[in-house]
């Protein structure tokens, strides 16, 4: 059959293939589908494909074009910025429309035609915070830059506080002072700064306060004691809140000391748990920023000191047990040689020259 029905010049392609189609079907009941579709070189699928009847495809018409024309578009754009309707959103102009019996196009209409002239957006004068640019404070040693601030501890019944004020010297971590309070007010802000630097003997134009910006750090009292002791001020960028890294950091190993009560039952109590508090923090509280040597040493000058003690043991350590450390000679942890506040990143176009040093 493959034969007889060769591939002869009067037979179309399509003819060709319903005659082996036919063939097959012929064949079918007689040798099988399969030995029949192999024998004409025709694939099964081919055949059971031929078997389906034809159904024809009726494509679904044209859709209408419902856009509106450039002319209508240009009329509801104009009806949209009429005075009228120009502070109206789109939903209660379309409503004001149908109270009136009017239609002219729906809502997502009167968007997109705004929004292809560039029209949707906040129309209302809005605040926009300026950019600020960061504090950068550089400490080389003791009394160069102080951080300040004021939290507040639970007082003995529900929303009653005391104000805890503390000045924190950035390099040594050293609280040189502090006070606690039923307020926050900016002359007590005032006598505390002004006895702190009288104590420290803080000379003209050799310190800068850096804080916050809460009312009291930014008070005109404070403002004009500052400028009176030759103090530069500082303050954090607004809505910033890891500007005053220091003090926070400070005020978070204070609540989470171990023994740290829930609530204070008096001001007395506050400041007798404070007096204690203080103490251990800067003298016997090892400082992991300060190579693990108290605030006290390195306020005080003892830091070079305390160094070459622990390299001592460490050196003695290594001499009499030598194998337990593989890397040679221990040493202890660097002392600190500067503290940043913002420290500049490498590649942002500022050089050291242009950064204040203390």
């Amino acid at each position: 059959p493959k034969k007889s029905l060769g591939d002869s010049g009067d037979r179309t392609e399509a003819e060709r293939r319903e005659g082996l189609m036919a063939v097959v079907a012929q064949q079918r009941t007689l040798v099988g589908i399969a030995p029949a579709c192999a024998a004409l070189s025709v694939a099964r699928a081919t055949f059971y494909r031929w078997q389906k009847p034809k159904v024809e495809v009726v494509r679904p018409p044209r859709p209408v074009p419902r856009a509106l024309p450039p002319d209508e578009r240009k009329m509801v754009l104009s009806m949209l910025n009429d005075d009228r309707f120009s502070d109206l959103a789109p939903a209660e102009v379309y409503a004001t429309l149908l109270d009136e019996g009017k239609f002219v196009c729906s809502i997502p209409t009167m968007y997109r035609i705004l929004r292809e002239n560039r029209q949707v957006r906040e129309r209302r004068n809005q605040l926009y915070h300026p950019r600020y640019k960061a504090p950068e404070l550089l400490a080389t040693g003791p009394n160069q830059l102080w951080s300040w601030d004021i939290t507040k501890l639970k007082g003995p019944a529900k929303w009653t506080y005391f104000y805890l004020y503390v000045i924190l010297d950035v390099f040594s971590r050293y609280v040189v002072g502090w006070m606690v309070a039923y307020r926050e007010a900016a002359v007590l802000a005032e006598r505390l700064i002004e006895s702190v630097c009288e104590r420290e003997e803080i000379e003209k134009g050799k310190l800068t306060i850096h804080a916050d910006r809460g009312s009291s750090m930014t008070s005109k009292p404070v403002a004009l004691l500052l400028s009176d002791l030759g103090v530069t001020k500082s303050h954090s960028r607004p809505h910033v809140s890891n500007d005053n890294p220091y003090s926070e950091s400070q005020f978070k190993t204070l609540k989470y000391k171990p023994g740290f009560p829930d609530r204070f039952g008096s001001l007395q109590d506050v400041r007798s748990f404070l007096i204690d508090f203080f103490e251990w923090y800067n003298t016997m509280h090892h400082h992991g920023g300060l190579g693990l040597l108290t605030p006290y040493d390195v306020h005080f000058g003892f830091a070079a000191k305390r160094h070459a003690e622990r390299e001592a043991v460490l050196r003695k350590a290594f001499e009499t047990m030598p194998e337990r450390f593989v890397r040679g000679v221990p040493k202890p942890p660097a002392l600190p040689a500067e503290v940043w506040i913002n420290k500049p990143k490498v590649g942002d176009g500022s050089t050291d020259e242009l950064h204040i040093k203390f």
